[in-house]
């Protein structure tokens, strides 16, 4: 069950969330597609690989390799000047990086000047140091680092992510994003946190889908 807390739109669990909880069967690393808005407040089901709410598949997941090679961290002082709360996210209840939240990640990435890449601090509160919520740590970013600002609203399709260690409760650390690519309505991005000491916590990539016009 995905309660209503870890929502990303207000009528729907955050993606990265719910691919960490996916990824926690799987096992990791692990890739995990999308394929319906996660429900909230209701039980779904697992089978192995899929979750299902009812008959209609949600997500489904499987062990892979993330092969990414993260760019240079970004210093945490450098990182909390680059954040922006006020930047706005497209779905401002999101647990991750929305700014009407006063009990979510407050993660609010945004580009890092001359660097191509878009940053974000994170302290994590001891209630939310699980790999589930390093999945929704590696998620919003991502969005951002394809340029939401500029061009509008995208959802999350597949996220595959290798979470390396855990964050300790009050570590400074720090998310960055950084786009890889686009075809059509898809955008792909890499994101990966860093420990305080520069060191790897987790890498993902993202892809990320354009919504059609009405």
């Amino acid at each position: 069950m995905i309660a209503r807390r870890f929502r990303g739109p207000s009528d729907s669990g955050n993606g990265g969330y719910t691919c960490g909880l996916v990824a926690g069967f799987v096992g990791n690393p692990a890739e995990v597609t999308l394929r319906l808005p996660p429900p909230l407040d209701r039980p779904l089901r697992f089978d192995g690989a899929r979750l299902w709410d009812g008959d209609s598949l949600v997500a489904e997941g499987v062990p892979a390799e993330v092969e990414l090679q993260p760019p240079e961290p970004v210093s945490f002082e450098a990182a909390s000047d680059a954040a922006r709360p006020d930047l706005g996210s497209p779905f401002p209840e999101c647990f991750v990086c929305g700014h009407e939240r006063t009990d979510g990640l407050h993660i609010f990435a945004a580009p890092v000047s001359g660097q191509g890449t878009v940053a974000a601090p994170w302290v994590p509160d001891a209630g939310f140091t699980g790999p589930e919520f390093v999945w929704a740590a590696l998620d919003c970013p991502g969005a951002y680092a394809t340029g939401i600002p500029g061009r509008g609203t995208v959802v999350l399709g597949r996220l595959a992510a290798d979470v390396r260690r855990l964050p300790r409760a009050g570590e400074r650390c720090v998310i960055v994003g950084w786009p890889i690519g686009a075809d059509d309505r898809k955008h792909f991005a890499g994101t990966a946190l860093f420990a305080e000491d520069g060191g790897v916590i987790g890498v993902a990539r993202a892809t990320w889908i354009e919504p059609r016009d009405p």
